[in-house]
């Protein structure tokens, strides 16, 4: 019943979202503005090739980021882990590269860094209002739950807050990680699609 123990898997899950949706959603955005997206046309790396090679930096950030939040959420409120400290890795990259997918598909969609900090923000509001980190899921409308089904951060709190603080295993944790692949799958396609387009 401490609120600490409660909010701060929810902080963590809210930094690693925040950070790498809005680093990458200038990725792509900046190359436009530079003019340099038709040097990266040029080269012969597919589109995939690209997306993978602009968001394996911010993926190194991210798990240091997510790495930090742990550590201080130890140190400063007491929130120890107490279940699999390696799943809890796992999953959190799994996130990430979620996150990361999200503000690739930003990044492609934007014309300038503007709009992609307007689209960044747009996104990050609704995922704290609600995901469930401030407001129980349960309680509220049933077209507002089922809007909450779409952001990823829904599926990561409950693992975040079901390893942190139950210290339950995987096998409790199956629905969330299958719905969190398959927004990771959409997202990617849909940045593929997106990217390809802007190609073209």
């Amino acid at each position: 019943m401490e609120s600490s123990k409660f909010n701060i898997p929810g902080v963590i899950g809210l930094i690693l979202q925040n950070i790498t949706v809005i680093l990458t959603s200038f990725a792509m955005v900046r190359e436009r503005e530079k003019g340099t997206i038709e040097q990266l046309i040029m080269t012969p790396v597919t589109a995939f090739e690209l997306i993978v090679g602009k968001l394996i930096p911010y993926t190194i950030i991210g798990f240091f980021d997510m790495v930090i939040a742990l550590i201080l959420g130890y140190i400063i409120f007491g929130v120890s882990v107490k279940g699999s400290i390696v799943l809890l890795i796992l999953l959190g990259t799994l996130f990430l590269i979620c996150s990361l997918a999200m503000g690739m598909l930003i990044s492609t969609v934007a014309k300038t860094q503007l709009q992609a900090m307007q689209a960044s923000i747009a996104l990050l509001l609704p995922s704290v209002l609600l995901s469930g980190f401030i407001f129980p899921r349960e309680a509220m409308p049933q077209l507002v739950y089922y809007l909450s089904c779409v952001l990823p951060m829904t599926y990561f709190l409950e693992i975040l807050r079901g390893i942190i603080v139950k210290g339950v295993g995987i096998s409790h944790l199956i629905s969330p990680i299958v719905s969190l692949l398959a927004l990771i799958l959409i997202i990617i396609a849909a940045t593929m699609k997106k990217f390809s387009k802007t190609l073209d």
